[in-house]
């Protein structure tokens, strides 16, 4: 894998910043803000969650690019917060079953090779009744945003294993999860999910 560099890192905050602002405010509050308990992060990237969190939270984060991890090992360092981190994949987590109170994962199913796979480990990990934090961009309810992300993909899919079209959230009560809470907007392109392992 390339390593990312520090300037790469920070263009890389920059433009989230911006799409953020612009298409998914709040987001990152609503989802980290519901983490109790021991929680994993589920590739945690360059540490944009990090200051959302609550207090009492025990941190353990994951990710597999080493590169990033070092910038979210700087951005906790400069928060003030105690996290573990560690290079792993989302489909291949090195925890026992059932350790974690929750599991946190935004923006990024729509990389993984398998989304399925990556949210039967995260439900893997977590103990019964844990929480399942999940933010993506996802297969949108407008029709015609939906076919401007069917070509987006012709293009992102072979380059970086980017998806649109996906939804995670249809992987979960097969998988043995409750929906608590879900939003949907942003054209319906954007899905936050708060579910329970049953």
């Amino acid at each position: 894998m390339a390593r990312i560099t520090p300037d790469q890192a920070a263009r890389y905050d920059t433009l989230m910043a911006r799409l953020e602002q612009r298409w998914f405010p709040d987001t990152r509050a609503w989802v980290c803000g519901r983490a109790v308990g021991d929680t994993l992060e589920v590739a945690v990237g360059t540490g944009l969650n990090l200051p959302h969190y609550p207090g009492g939270v025990r941190l353990t984060a994951v990710d597999r690019e080493p590169s990033v991890l070092a910038v979210a090992r700087t951005r906790a360092r400069a928060l003030g917060l105690r996290i573990d981190l560690g290079e792993a994949d989302a489909a291949s987590l090195p925890f026992p079953d059932a350790i974690f109170d929750s599991v946190v994962c935004t923006f990024a199913l729509c990389e993984v090779r398998s989304d399925a796979a990556a949210i039967g480990e995260a439900l893997r990990v977590l103990r019964p009744g844990g929480r399942l934090l999940l933010a993506d961009h996802v297969a949108a309810s407008n029709p015609l945003v939906r076919i401007g992300q069917h070509l987006l993909e012709l293009a992102t899919v072979p380059l970086s294993g980017e998806h649109f079209t996906r939804r995670p959230s249809r992987h979960l009560a097969a998988a043995g999860a409750e929906v608590l809470a879900c939003d949907r907007f942003s054209h319906g392109a954007v899905e936050r999910v708060h579910a329970r392992k049953v």
